[in-house]
């Protein structure tokens, strides 16, 4: 208990981070569509954010061995206010999308800065209970961003205020802390090659999961309000989505560690595909549409973790960190396509396209998931571990730790 309130002011100004970040996207798009930005112009706003956040995860080691820990984060949360605060200033959607790679490489860097504290200074006895706690602030403060839509109005140069401010207010519990900062790491080296050729069904889990997560974070507000949707009912809608996923994980997890792994990943896939045949074809009204937002991301939001679970499996000792960061880099692939393909594709087919677009995602892993179960046995499982999509050195911090 001493050792988790020791880490409060990581937690905190982690989940701060959350609470900006995790608005942002969402605003941009209703403000985009309120100022006039076309719907290719919107899903490339979410493209530069990942494009930006697969940056700084490459970036802040580098940053944290030269300068330190605490400078490194200040200096993160000033990018992400200043590409905040300059969204009303200049009105043009390839500024915003400059603005929102700056604001990517914030995000990914203060992830990278906590997961990196945490993982110099969490003993292995103590390391699950951490992780679990540092999982549940993440999800509740996702949660919470969710919420925020329903009262920040689209394009208002106050709404991007308080996203800055919240990018201002994590640099204090971290900087006001009295835990010294551990000594920076290298950063983990980049095979995504080698990791398709060991695990190629969890190679192409990560960029599925990409796709899908990529296109309802930056596309799912436009669907929402071409539906109908109030902003509070967008918020709702979003919160949903988040709230299903985080539900299914625990089942899900408990699941994947009992039979094959590939048996869960095609059974996600196909339910996946089940649920978003109700978005395509509008087979929702009234409160079904939260409903089916919620059963969306149980089954789409778990698949990262158990392809990621799936692939490590596989993994010889000594390439575990390295296998992770080529997921990530995999999930990135897909996640900065993602975004402006399935804005094309709404704009041309209507808002029900983007739930066919996400299907064909799955249909395809369901057919390649069937196919690879006949090319070999099932692997030995190592223990499921739900892995948000935040920066590489979560991996070091879960694989420290195989007791807990």
């Amino acid at each position: 208990m001493t050792t988790l309130i020791s880490f409060a002011a990581l937690f905190l100004s982690i989940a701060l981070v959350q609470l900006g970040s995790g608005a942002l996207a969402p605003l941009d798009a209703l403000s985009g569509a309120a100022l006039g930005f076309s719907t290719a112009e919107i899903g490339l706003l979410g493209s530069a954010h990942y494009v930006g956040f697969f940056a700084g995860c490459w970036a802040t080691p580098r940053m944290m061995a030269r300068v330190g820990h605490s400078r490194t984060f200040g200096a993160l949360a000033a990018v992400g206010a200043i590409g905040a605060l300059l969204h009303p200033v200049i009105v043009d959607p390839l500024a915003w999308s400059v603005m929102r790679m700056a604001t990517g490489v914030a995000v990914a860097g203060a992830y990278t800065v906590v997961e990196s504290w945490l993982h110099a200074k969490a003993a292995n006895h103590e390391r699950g209970r951490i992780f679990g706690v540092f999982r549940m602030v993440d999800l509740v403060a996702q949660l919470g961003a969710q919420g925020l839509i329903a009262v920040l109005e689209p394009a208002a140069f106050v709404s991007y205020n308080i996203i800055a401010l919240f990018c201002c207010l994590c640099v204090l519990p971290l900087l006001l802390s009295n835990s010294a900062a551990p000594v920076a790491e290298g950063s983990p080296a980049l095979r995504p090659w080698r990791t398709v050729l060991l695990s190629p069904l969890g190679a192409a889990t990560s960029v599925v999961a990409g796709l899908t997560a990529a296109s309802f974070r930056m596309v799912g507000p436009i669907y929402g309000a071409e539906v109908g949707l109030s902003p509070k009912g967008i918020a709702a809608f979003l919160a949903a989505a988040v709230l299903g996923g985080a539900v299914a994980q625990l089942p899900v997890g408990w699941l994947s560690d009992r039979i094959d792994r590939r048996k869960v990943l095609t059974g996600l896939a196909f339910a996946a595909i089940a649920v978003c045949g109700l978005g395509a074809f509008d087979m929702m009204a009234g409160g079904l549409v939260f409903v089916f937002a919620f059963l969306f991301g149980a089954a789409a939001f778990p698949l990262y973790s158990i392809g990621a679970a799936h692939a490590n499996d596989f993994a010889p000792p000594g390439f575990v960190v390295d296998l992770n960061a080529s997921l990530m880099f995999l999930f990135g692939v897909g996640a900065i396509v993602s975004p402006v393909l399935a804005a094309g594709i709404i704009a041309a087919f209507g808002p029900g396209a983007l739930f066919v677009y996400v299907a064909i995602a799955h249909v395809a892993l369901l057919a390649f998931g069937l196919w690879r179960m006949t090319r070999r046995p099932a692997a030995p499982r190592t223990p499921y571990v739900y892995l948000p999509r935040t920066s590489f050195t979560l991996a070091r911090l879960m694989r420290r730790a195989p007791e807990d």
